[in-house]
């Protein structure tokens, strides 16, 4: 889940092809930096390309790290069946009805006793961390995180009294825990979480800042794609997923065929199977027209 605000996307790069070999039948991609413009816009030619995928018969799935709250900017693009998966897996989450009537189908909730232990386990190996906690429909912080979402949240307490059986919005289940370091590099902050934490919680980035994203064990966008491509007997080999951060290599690595955008962490360059131009290029778009073009 990106900061709101602009991220200066990469200078054009060479399109690879994943080289398709089994017809897709789903599209999962990402939201911010892959997607979206800079700007949060969704182009004309990105609007045409995931209408003509569904109009030939291939699902969309909006995949991202994003709270259901956040998906206004592609509610006016959802086709068929209109499913996101959002929280890098935490729930999914039925577009229909359009910003703030948004119906949870699937929720993968960050167990508190988890959530607790990876606070602690990381204020422990690196002190000055500050923690939000994301839930189904609440959003809690302590008093010293930044203000990053540009959003008010429900309540400011310390993560152990926000996460205490007895806090409010207890009875709601905790999508993920958000930890913010000020001074740590983003890319070291993620090694030294995962070692600290280890098989309590799942963590991963989408930001450029030092800003980790920790959800239940196991919990990714993969693993809930898997879960939801499994639900319609499609095999990973007939999906193709698009991507630019540390929390899309494991979809990128899961599909059959996948794509770093030109914008992409090396991480995940590494992770994709093809390439394609930065986001700001309508790469996820040029990608969809080649592989409706080579279906006629």
């Amino acid at each position: 889940m990106r900061e709101n605000g602009a991220v200066t996307s990469a200078t054009r790069q060479p399109e690879t092809p994943a080289s398709p070999m089994v017809p897709p039948r789903l599209i999962a991609t990402d939201l911010d930096g892959t997607l979206l413009r800079d700007d949060k816009s969704v182009s004309p030619r990105t609007v045409a390309a995931l209408a003509a995928a569904e109009d030939a018969g291939i699902e969309v799935f909006f995949v991202t790290g994003r709270p259901a709250r956040w998906m206004d900017v592609v509610s006016d693009h959802v086709h068929g069946h209109g499913l996101a998966i959002c929280g890098n897996g935490a729930a999914v989450v039925d577009l229909h009805g359009g910003p703030g009537t948004h119906r949870f189908v699937k929720v993968r909730e960050l167990a508190r006793e988890n959530a607790l232990d990876a606070v602690r386990l990381l204020r422990d190996a690196a002190p000055g961390t500050v923690y939000a906690v994301e839930q189904t429909y609440g959003f809690y912080q302590e008093p010293a995180y930044p203000k990053l979402h540009m959003e008010t949240p429900d309540m400011l307490a310390p993560a152990e009294r926000l996460l205490a059986p007895d806090a409010p919005g207890a009875d709601e289940p905790v999508l993920k825990i958000l930890a913010y370091h000020p001074e740590i590099d983003p890319d070291a902050f993620l090694t030294l979480a995962r070692l600290a934490i280890g098989d309590r919680a799942n963590v991963t980035r989408s930001s450029p800042s030092a800003l980790l994203e920790i959800s239940g064990p196991g919990v990714s966008k993969a693993s809930t794609l898997a879960l939801c491509c499994a639900e319609r007997g499609i095999s990973h080999e007939e999906v193709v997923a698009f991507g630019d951060m540390p929390n899309d290599v494991e979809m990128l690595t899961w599909a059959g065929q996948s794509y770093a955008m030109g914008n992409a962490h090396p991480d995940v360059i590494a992770a994709a199977s093809g390439r394609t131009v930065a986001n700001n290029e309508d790469g996820v778009a040029v990608v969809i027209e080649q592989l409706l073009a080579q279906r006629v």
